[in-house]
């Protein structure tokens, strides 16, 4: 049996990773699932939050860190994850994000009395950018 598995992770911009991994995990609506080569096929929703790719050849330890902004996981032979957005750890702008974070912080303040549909899109930005920050400072699989 293979050791590794052929990832997409694709964007409604452009395909931001192709490779072969042994495993990537990321952040489902259930919580933290991991995939690897000959996983039983699946489709999960994913949530915002942390992916981590362990490529193929790397060490236990040795992972490629991004932010994703929900979509889905498609597994079977192969696996592809659609996403919003996605972003490398490298790649962050922390200041920007913890601005961001802060003025959806006091947004959401103001606004407490609005109504659950009112609040999602701000609330799913706050996850979004507390992620990001997460992410950027090495994610909870950093080495």
């Amino acid at each position: 049996m293979p050791s590794s598995v052929k990832l997409q992770v694709i964007t409604p911009s452009k395909l931001f990773y192709e490779g072969d991994i042994e495993l990537v995990i990321v952040r489902t609506v259930t919580g933290e699932e991991g995939f690897m080569a000959n996983h039983s096929w699946a489709c999960k929703l994913l949530d915002v939050g942390e992916m981590c790719i362990q490529e193929a050849g790397a060490g236990p330890k040795d992972f490629q860190i991004a932010c994703i902004a929900g979509g889905f996981i498609d597994v079977k032979e192969d696996i592809v994850i659609y996403t919003d957005t996605a972003e490398w750890s490298c790649d962050i702008d922390v200041e920007r994000a913890k601005r961001i974070l802060n003025e959806v912080e006091k947004w959401l303040e103001e606004h407490k009395n609005y109504s659950p549909a009112e609040l999602a899109e701000p609330r799913h930005l706050l996850f979004k950018e507390r992620a990001r920050i997460k992410v950027a400072a090495g994610g909870i699989h950093k080495k």
